[in-house]
């Protein structure tokens, strides 16, 4: 028996994993209802604005999911190193340790980019911009930890890549060891 789905915000997590799995483009009506597990009917009631109003959707609640648990607190953390090792807790957690995708990079590198290029890069540049806050509450100089959070989401990034090309999650997790130990030095 297939499981009720109430409110659009229920098929929005499903949406994600398929497009995790096909990308945008391979997303195809069929895939979405087989992953979702609602009709074409159903669907288009959630989303009448189509595939592109479902991406929307799923990006907007993953950015909103980083904003609350790896932004804010990088942001917001009276302690900038409790902060930072939050953003790496959670950042595994969000990943399962290196056995998901991050979808907005798969959005950054597909034929996609163009068309979700602004929800990209404000994901991208907010990580950055909250990461660099704590570097420089750390002492870190402004230069100094922007670069520093260019190289960390870069190597967050690269390591996921790394993880699913290679089937193996402990790329992910000792890259995520190896960038612990760059912030704290």
């Amino acid at each position: 028996m297939a499981r009720m789905i109430a409110e659009r915000a229920d098929v929005v997590p499903l949406l994600a994993e398929v497009f995790r799995a096909y990308g945008f483009e391979g997303a195809s009506l069929a895939r979405i209802t087989e992953g979702t597990r609602l009709g074409k009917g159903s669907i288009y009631n959630f989303f009448p604005g189509g595939k592109e109003e479902m991406a929307d959707a799923v990006l907007g609640e993953i950015d909103a999911w980083f904003r609350l648990h790896v932004f804010e607190p990088l942001q917001e953390s009276a302690d900038a190193g409790a902060g930072i090792a939050n953003m790496f807790a959670e950042v595994e957690r969000y990943f399962l340790s290196g056995r998901k995708v991050c979808l907005v990079g798969v959005f950054a590198l597909g034929n996609e980019r163009d068309r979700f290029a602004v929800k990209v890069r404000d994901y991208f540049a907010a990580w950055i911009d909250a990461l660099s806050s704590a570097l420089v509450r750390t002492g870190k100089s402004g230069p100094e930890a922007a670069a520093l959070s260019e190289e960390v989401v870069g190597g967050i990034q690269g390591a996921l890549v790394l993880a699913r090309a290679f089937d193996r999650p402990d790329v992910f997790l000792t890259t995520m060891q190896r960038l612990r130990m760059r912030l704290s030095n």
